[in-house]
């Protein structure tokens, strides 16, 4: 279901630095209740609603309990600017031909979908790109124990441990033998939020409960042993479909100093606009358009020096 508008442009906004940056077109403006009528509602009407409630009330005493929705906690979805799912029962999950593509394309398509385990639901707040010939992607090391689900087909796990602590969550790229990934980097929380605080440790209803690849994992309750998951099939810990974003933001990966500089410098971090449930740095996130505006300007300011220094 590749019907993001971005998804199809993303290579070419996201080129190494010196290369030219294509604008994209805009995300589609999501629709928005309509409040006109609710503000229009004359204060009969209200009271007549609420009489109705009080009855309703008191018949629904007498009988059983109804059925609780499916999203047992509603995030703050205005805050994440995006258009809200009434109800996950309606969210399929992803085909494995969804994964099925370069990493870099995939990676905003990502955004807005939904990570479930059990009754843990998280919505894809931000993400980062790894692709083959990426000096900070694991597949620079072959295929090892450890990396040998990112060679697998796209719509599988890659969960390693970093520093000895972290659980960091990979949905594999591409189609088989490839080597590339799109690392989860933040979530807000959906449905489960007792268990999200219990497994974090941490009982708050802040982006610092979600935001970092780190507390995504933990928030989920997995391990290593998660790793090469069909992430397509029910039961377990699956993928699906979710709202696209409004609009987005892009910038450099964090934590690949170790990379070349092209590939550290390279736009492949994909984050929700006007969500706060985004990790640090976020100053390094813009807009697609402001960062084609930057590098032009310093190209110029380059070539400014570059004369300066022949003239001397």
């Amino acid at each position: 279901m590749h019907h993001l508008v971005f998804g199809s442009q993303v290579s070419a906004l996201c080129l190494m630095p010196g290369n030219e940056m294509k604008r994209t077109r805009r995300f589609n403006r999501a629709l928005e209740p309509n409040k006109a009528a609710e503000a229009s509602e004359s204060n009969d009407d209200r009271n007549a609603r609420m009489v109705m409630r009080s009855k309703s009330s008191t018949l629904g005493a007498k009988t059983k309990s109804t059925i609780k929705s499916p999203l047992q906690f509603q995030t703050h979805l205005n805050s994440i600017s995006i258009t809200p799912h009434l109800s996950l029962e309606k969210s399929p999950i992803l085909a494995p031909d969804f994964f099925q593509i370069d990493a870099l394309d995939l990676a905003p398509l990502l955004l807005g979908k939904y990570l479930r385990r059990d009754e843990v639901v998280l919505q894809i707040t931000e993400v980062e790109a790894y692709r083959p010939n990426d000096s900070a992607c694991h597949g620079r090391f072959g295929v090892t124990a450890r990396t040998a689900p990112v060679f697998g087909p796209g719509g599988h796990a890659y969960v390693y441990l970093c520093y000895g602590l972290h659980i960091m969550l990979n949905i594999v790229a591409d189609k088989e033998g490839v080597g590339a990934a799109v690392l989860i980097r933040s979530c807000a929380p959906v449905g489960g939020l007792e268990t999200i605080q219990h497994r974090r440790g941490l009982k708050t209803e802040k982006p610092v409960l979600l935001s970092g690849p780190g507390k995504v994992g933990q928030a989920l309750g997995i391990s290593t042993e998660w790793s090469n998951h069909p992430l397509f099939t029910p039961g377990g810990l699956e993928i699906l479909d979710g709202p696209k974003p409004e609009k987005i933001l892009i910038g450099p990966r964090v934590g690949i100093e170790y990379a070349s500089a092209e590939h550290v410098s390279a736009l492949w971090r994909f984050a929700i606009a006007d969500t706060p449930w985004v990790s640090a740095p976020r100053n390094t996130l813009r807009p697609p358009d402001s960062y084609v505006i930057s590098c032009e300007e310093l190209c110029a300011q380059k070539e400014v020096k570059v004369r300066k220094k022949v003239k001397i």
